[in-house]
């Protein structure tokens, strides 16, 4: 026996970052296209921008769901939307 387990096709790096890419992408508490997953060993990197720190936060949620044991570096950056200081003038 040589310990490999017939089902460890789908812990190659490529294919557990789709999957989780996915899973962020269906959740309806992140739905959040655009953020990149890096599988790296048992380390999963997340990038990109999200609007709000509950999205940030909810990445994580999702994440660790899906994949408790990986360690999650989450360097997500929050870009919130602001109203402009001043009114715009049309002329």
């Amino acid at each position: 026996m040589s310990g490999h387990d017939p089902g460890e096709g789908h812990r190659h790096p490529e294919y557990l970052a789709a999957r989780l890419r996915r899973a962020l992408a269906e959740d309806e508490r992140t739905a959040e296209l655009g953020i990149q997953v890096d599988v790296r060993g048992d380390h999963v990197y997340l990038t990109g921008t999200v609007s709000s720190q509950t999205c940030k936060e909810s990445l994580d949620a999702v994440l660790v769901e899906q994949e408790p044991e990986l360690r999650l570096h989450n360097d997500v950056r929050v870009v919130e939307a602001t109203a402009p200081d001043d009114a715009e003038v049309l002329r």
